[in-house]
């Protein structure tokens, strides 16, 4: 009965979605949590960035020296951690929950939230000058897609509670519950539909309570009030939609180049890459320690105008460097952070050269660094409105709308012109995988849809010199046994029937040679059909119901066929 209503009835995803949005945001808090703390045992900081070139004082006498070290040793726990429990917890993240739900139903393993936690965690408490929030999508995505397999629910409920998750970890980290629908809904999801928006929205409001409650209601950046002085300024804010669009897709190029780079170079074991590379992330943070971690106390810096143009330009291009190196070495951690800070040092560095032009007639730099991360995030990922709403969220200040709106709606416009993928698009289009053009899964074909007639069906009791003709012909080497018409109960195989024709002596009837292959539920998601055939897709395996019955037979032919002209429609 519960489990019906939770697989049918809409009123269930009240439930479902409240549960993921607990968890989750339990999950960002934890994670939080782990970040300060491995922060604090690294450096004895909670916060490293934007202290400048100073010694831990855990390890006082190695001095400014110990940023050499800590990013190796951070690698060496998180590097084998990664590469024996989860490969997926590498990277930035968000690709992979993408993959997972327009290829994979929304299906992600349990295990990728606590490896992916520990790593982050890690790297960037390790000094890894990577984002949390990219980890923690991952996270409650795959918290939510945990707990919709673990009550069966079908796939298009999975690629709900992916979302979910998803929504929940931002609204978490950032304090955001308005941003993270829409970042769930135009990233993850790619669908604006009533009813989903609305468990999303759930979901993320119950994450950001969750983390409110115990991380308090303070915003990760503390801003001052800011406003456009004249209409002309306008065209300033569009002039750097356009600039930072740019700045935008050069940062999705180069770190994909430096991860080129570091894979060309790289000839060793992978889970020894982090902790080797760790030496050059060190060596950076040696020459700009502001890289180290996150970076917001440097943002807040730079928004509040303690930074002139040199370094703030140092500061985007320092960022680009190390995010780019970190993820090349095989680091944890998100570049959603990365890119409103490379935008806040962009957009900054115009707002002190416009303020010094027409000081009158301009609001200070601040205001331009703001907009300019709203139009770094819509430049590198495309989520336009996304951007706006986090931006609108983090200021509560509805004046810098207009100016954000436009110079994001040309940050997107210009990162169209200039790439045809985005920062999270990229990395699954050099592994061929076109999200765009790809057939997706369907939502409701089951086992029973996909089978075919089995090619042969045996009697139980058949003599096997009377079946030896039959599965002579059978395309498969493997045929099912059935009893009373079409009760299923085994298989035989050529190979076990032309031994048993060699032995005169041995057994001469079906039953004497049954194997007991896995068997597909006729109700299977394609998913969950793909993951059974393994190790079966040439010789297939039988679909039966709740009755034991055979429906049919499945191999890999007939699930390529189906996706075959389902690409084709």
């Amino acid at each position: 009965m519960l489990g019906g209503w939770l697989r049918a009835r809409p009123s269930s995803l009240v439930a479902l979605s409240i549960v993921v949005g607990v968890l989750t945001g339990l999950g960002a808090v934890i994670f939080r949590y782990l970040i300060s703390g491995f922060t604090w045992l690294f450096t004895g900081h909670q916060d490293f960035a934007g202290l400048g070139r100073i010694s831990s004082t855990h390890l006082p006498w190695l001095g400014a020296c110990f940023l050499l070290v800590v990013p190796v040793v951070a690698g060496l726990i998180y590097g084998p951690l990664v590469y024996r429990f989860a490969p997926e917890a590498r990277g930035h993240g968000v690709p992979e929950v993408m993959y997972a739900v327009s290829m994979r139903g929304g299906r992600i393993a349990p295990r990728v939230a606590f490896v992916k936690s520990l790593a982050s965690a890690l790297c960037i408490g390790g000094g890894g000058s990577v984002g949390r929030e990219g980890p923690i999508v991952q996270i409650g995505s795959a918290v939510g897609s945990s707990v919709a397999q673990w009550l069966r629910l079908d796939t298009t409920r999975v690629r709900l509670l992916v979302a979910c998750g998803a929504a929940g970890g931002i609204s978490a980290t950032f304090n955001t519950p308005l941003a993270g629908p829409f970042f769930a809904m135009e990233l993850i999801l790619k669908d604006f539909a009533a009813q989903s928006f609305g468990a999303v929205v759930l979901s993320s409001v119950t994450a950001s309570i969750v983390g409110r409650a115990l991380l308090g209601d303070q915003p990760f950046l503390k801003l001052p009030s800011f406003s456009v002085h004249s209409p002309a300024e306008y065209l300033l804010f569009a002039a750097l939609g356009v600039l930072v669009g740019v700045v935008g897709v050069v940062f999705a190029k180069v770190l994909y180049l430096v991860e080129d780079a570091c894979d060309w170079l790289w000839r060793g074991p992978e889970w020894a890459r982090p902790a080797v590379g760790g030496v050059l992330l060190g060596a950076l943070l040696l020459a700009l320690p502001e890289m180290y971690g996150v970076g917001y106390p440097v943002l807040q810096k730079a928004i509040e105008g303690r930074y002139v143009v040199g370094f703030l330009l140092v500061l985007m291009i320092g960022k680009m460097l190390a995010t780019s190196l970190t993820i090349g070495i095989g680091g944890s951690g998100g570049v959603f952070a990365p890119t409103l800070f490379i935008g806040a040092m962009a957009g900054s560095a115009f707002g002190v050269l416009a303020h010094m032009t027409w000081p009158s007639a301009t609001e200070a730099a601040g205001a331009y660094g703001l907009v300019g991360m709203g139009a770094a995030l819509a430049g590198a990922t495309r989520a336009s409105i996304t951007a706006v709403i986090i931006l609108f969220e983090l200021t509560g200040q509805y004046s810098i709308i207009l100016p954000l709106m436009i110079a994001v709606a040309l940050a997107a416009g210009t990162s169209h012109l200039l790439s045809r993928q985005t920062i999270y698009t990229s990395k699954l289009w050099r592994r061929g995988i076109d999200l765009e053009n790809a057939p997706a899964l369907p939502d409701n074909v089951t086992a029973a849809a996909l089978a075919a007639p089995p090619p042969v069906r045996l009697p139980e009791h058949m003599a096997l010199a009377d079946a030896a003709e039959l599965l002579a012909r059978a395309p498969t080497g493997m045929v099912p046994v059935v009893a009373d018409g079409d009760r299923y109960v085994g298989c035989v195989s050529a190979e076990d029937a032309v031994t048993a024709l060699e032995d005169t002596e041995g057994p001469q009837l079906m039953d004497s040679l049954l194997r007991q292959p896995p068997t597909i539920p006729a109700d299977a998601q394609l998913p969950d059909v793909v993951k059974a055939l393994s190790g079966y897709g040439a010789t297939g395996l039988p679909v039966v119901d709740e009755g034991s019955r055979l429906v049919g037979w499945i191999t890999y032919e007939n699930v390529l066929t189906r996706l075959t002209v389902r690409g084709h429609q």
